[in-house]
């Protein structure tokens, strides 16, 4: 039902109780109310004159024994009537009395049918808003169960429709992308399942529901910015989607971006990103020594064996000029929370890497002022909380408040530790420049 139609019915609703009570005030000021009886008529003084005497007295006693048959009839004719009109009185005086008493109830009962029916109205607006209640939480639970899977099918599907697109598009294009042609290519796929495969749009998708959005995965590469400006011929390895390129691009630095996987190679060149497939090591060892102006490689070396890392540092360090920064950013295995979440749920991760390894493997390489900024805390609420002590027990002289102050004292640093330990940065970044 449309809101118009609900303002509608309720204006209606109003107008009904208005009416409704307009016409009961004034049935209640059209009672009938019995006329109260009339106050008792002035006694007539009844004492007879004096007798006559003489011949006035024989004379009124003749006419007296004639009249007083008469006078006999009269006063019985008048008794009866007084009676018939003391009944009629009577009567009269009942009915009234009964009709204003069902007029009292006549009123009582509108206003206790107006109250039954609100009673009514209101039981039924109840278990109608009861049953709308159980089917909203009945549904939120169904939504909460289903919408997950809804919109990872969805994800995966769309990628799928893209990916078809695609080879329609070129039917002539390798549907499991390239072979590897060197020992970097075999080595990387054989050890990471995103390099070229039939199946490249489901990685995509399980980066879309993971990792995040474009804009979430952008903002939170906003702070690497910095260290490319003025920079140009920036390397994206691992692009993915290209959200740091397009980042690069708004700032006016120019960068291309390197991806095995077809579907996100794809996925950056639909935004109009400069995006080869191929190989990090192969891509990097075929170019000209100083060539490059800046490298960045974000989630990109968990994917990585040891030797190929190592060999992709030394190429780095040949083809970026003197003072070219490099970036690269990794799951933190140090924090416990991040790698039993976030490094494990992704089957494509091979090795984790430690900060402070990874600082050493580029100075190592040639690289200078290498420094480690971790990144991506763990929300407080999530982690281990502290215990708290009334204020009486902290100023209390008791033995029993003493030692409960220091276990307290030994406790909140045990958790302090452990919070360092499970709920640290989940991320890392390791910074240095081309010495």
């Amino acid at each position: 039902m449309s809101p118009d139609k609900l303002d509608t019915l309720e204006c209606e609703r109003h107008d009904a109780d208005r009416l409704y009570n307009e016409a009961l005030t004034a049935f209640d000021a059209a009672l009938f109310h019995p006329i109260a009886p009339a106050a008792a008529s002035l006694a007539v003084d009844s004492t007879p004159p004096p007798p006559p005497s003489g011949w006035r007295a024989r004379g009124l006693r003749s006419v007296r024994q004639w009249l007083l048959p008469w006078i006999e009839r009269q006063h019985a004719f008048n008794a009866r009537t007084a009676d018939a009109i003391d009944a009629l009185i009577s009567r009269d005086r009942e009915r009234a009395a009964a009709f204003g008493g069902f007029q009292s109830a006549l009123i009582v009962f509108l206003q206790r049918i107006n109250a039954f029916i609100d009673t009514k109205d209101k039981l039924l607006s109840a278990i109608a808003e009861r049953r709308l209640d159980e089917h909203d939480r009945a549904l939120q639970a169904l939504l909460k169960d289903t919408l997950p899977e809804l919109r990872t099918q969805i994800a995966v599907l769309d990628r799928a429709v893209a990916m078809l697109k695609r080879r329609i598009a070129d039917p002539l294009a390798d549907p499991a992308g390239k072979k590897a042609t060197s020992r970097s290519q075999a080595e990387t796929s054989t050890t990471d399942p995103r390099s070229g495969s039939g199946d490249d749009y489901k990685y995509v998708g399980f980066e879309d529901q993971f990792r995040g959005s474009d804009e979430g995965v952008a903002a939170k590469l906003d702070a690497y910015l910095p260290i490319f400006a003025g920079a140009s011929d920036v390397v994206d390895l691992g692009c993915g989607r290209g959200e740091f390129l397009a980042a690069l691009e708004a700032a006016g630095v120019r960068a291309r971006g390197v991806d095995l996987n077809d579907g996100m190679v794809a996925v950056a060149r639909e935004r109009g990103l400069d995006v080869t497939r191929n190989d990090a090591l192969d891509y990097v060892a075929a170019l000209s020594d100083a060539s490059i102006g800046g490298v960045i490689a974000t989630q990109v070396i968990e994917h990585m064996d040891p030797s190929y890392l190592l060999r992709l540092l030394d190429a780095l360090s040949r083809t970026l000029r003197p003072q070219a920064p490099i970036v690269l950013e990794t799951i933190n295995p140090a924090c416990w929370y991040a790698f039993f979440s976030s490094y494990l749920r992704d089957l494509t991760h091979v090795r984790p890497v430690h900060p402070e390894t990874l600082q050493y493997l580029l100075r190592a390489s040639g690289f200078e002022r290498v420094e480690i900024r971790y990144r991506a805390p763990v929300p407080e609420h999530a982690q281990l909380q502290m215990l708290h002590m009334p204020k009486e027990m902290l100023v209390s002289a008791d033995p029993l408040a003493e030692a409960i102050r220091r276990g307290v004292h030994v406790l909140n640093g045990n958790t302090d530790r452990l919070n360092e330990l499970m709920f640290g940065p989940m991320d890392y970044a390791v910074v240095g420049y081309r010495s």
